[in-house]
């Protein structure tokens, strides 16, 4: 198989109703900017992945080139549909340039879209080294914020516990019984049928067997929580997990509506507007991430951020401290303290500063910090990745079609390399 076995674009021979595309295309338009951030970038590891399939029957590849620039074109154009990346790849002009020629099927393009995290994790490590390397984007201070997107599950697919044993062994008496009537028939198209019944049935016991696994990690975090907020959890209902996507949890949007749900964890260049690292999560708040993600940039980059600005709480003060002395380096936190009451009594009052005294020295450092007008200059480039998780958000990243948190994670790492195709060019050009 191997690169025999991959079909090539071929823009050369572009026509459509006896006109050349490439003629209908501008130079400046952004599938020319796509195509060439795709071409700068090392695919060797998709290339490696079709050859290490030789000798498998099917249908050549399509170049993973294509399918790359073509996801990444439609993710800048709000597109996250692949039925409706195939139906533009035949009729639209820019997805038709990309495509060169190369025959798509959904099915393909939606494979493609998820199955290659660790590919798509690797393309924003490249891509953002490249642009440190040019000197246009720098660690110096880079913002970090988490924004709820919405999860391809119903409330109606919440279970609690014991429905999700009774759905368990429900399907396993189905299971039993198909199996009965498979080994008996003997008609052809009916035994496909029974096993296409049979592979249905299987993928609801797993989805229910994972969503009582999320039901156990959530009733683990309950009884944590109930250790220092015992009333507030007695006041809580039975934890749900759902059938359909059990990596999605209840989470409060900014509007206050609860839906189910993740938590996207993005970290940007607060100048550039690059974003340097992308995760998704299943929690509910931001509270204590600060770390996770320093460490993720430190594994991209070999090095920490010199400042990181985060919202309120976002940062603990334990965190802060092991922030002060992280290994790749000293991090210096810019996050606004939470907000305390002035109306207290005189004891209340002297117990606070007596806690204040007894803080560290990098907990008391960011206090003085913050309360400066220095520091509220540089917290203020903050508000460049709100920016960003808005623009995001007005383009498709609203609502996370697939289901699991490895899928969504996929999908947000395309937002992040669709943000950063953009801003690429454009400090490019700037540069220039």
């Amino acid at each position: 198989m191997g690169e025999a076995r991959v079909i090539r674009a071929d823009r050369s021979q572009l026509q459509w109703d006896l006109l050349d595309l490439e003629g209908l295309l501008p130079a400046d338009h952004r599938a020319r900017i796509v195509w060439s951030f795709v071409e700068s970038l090392d695919l060797s590891p998709l290339y490696d992945s079709i050859k290490s399939r030789e000798g498998e029957a099917g249908r050549p590849c399509a170049d993973p080139a294509v399918l790359l620039a073509l996801w990444l074109y439609a993710t800048v154009e709000g597109i996250g549909s692949a039925r409706q990346l195939e139906r533009l790849a035949q009729r639209d002009i820019a997805y038709r340039w990309l495509a060169g020629n190369v025959p798509l099927n959904y099915h393909g393009l939606a494979d493609f879209r998820v199955e290659r995290v660790e590919v798509l994790d690797r393309l924003l490590t490249q891509s953002v080294t490249a642009l440190i390397g040019e000197g246009l984007v720098s660690l110096a201070d880079i913002a970090v914020d988490g924004t709820k997107v919405r999860a391809s599950a119903s409330k109606k697919s919440f279970k609690k516990s014991d429905k999700l044993l009774e759905i368990e062994a429900a399907v396993e008496r189905r299971l039993a019984a198909l199996k009965a009537e498979l080994a008996n028939d003997l008609a052809a198209s009916s035994r496909r049928s029974q096993a296409a019944r049979e592979r249905a049935a299987r993928e609801v016991k797993e989805r229910a067997a994972r969503a009582r696994q999320a039901l156990d990690r959530l009733a683990a975090e309950r009884k944590q929580r109930e250790k220092t907020h015992k009333k507030d959890e007695a006041k809580k209902s039975e934890p749900k997990a759902s059938l359909s996507d059990p990596d999605a949890h209840y989470m409060r949007f900014p509007d206050g509506a609860v839906r189910p749900g993740y938590n996207a964890q993005i970290a940007a260049a607060a100048g550039e507007g690059v974003i340097v690292s992308m995760d998704m999560t299943d929690r509910r708040n931001d509270a204590g991430l600060a770390i996770g993600m320093v460490d993720d940039i430190a594994r991209r980059y070999g090095r920490t951020p010199d400042n990181l600005l985060v919202d309120t709480g976002y940062a603990t003060s334990d965190n802060i401290v092991a922030l002060a002395q992280h290994a790749a380096g000293p991090v210096t936190v810019y996050a606004p303290p939470p907000s305390e009451r002035d109306d207290v009594k005189p004891a209340t009052l002297k117990r606070r500063n007596k806690k204040r005294a007894r803080e560290p020295e990098s907990v008391k450092a960011w206090r003085l910090r913050m309360a400066s007008e220095a520091g509220k200059a540089v917290y203020a480039l903050r508000g460049r990745i709100e920016r960003i998780n808005a623009d995001r958000k007005n383009h498709g990243f609203g609502f996370i079609g697939v289901r699991g948190l490895a899928k969504a994670k996929a999908v947000a790492l395309w937002h992040a390399l669709a943000n950063n195709v953009i801003a690429a060019h454009r400090l490019r050009a700037k540069a220039a």
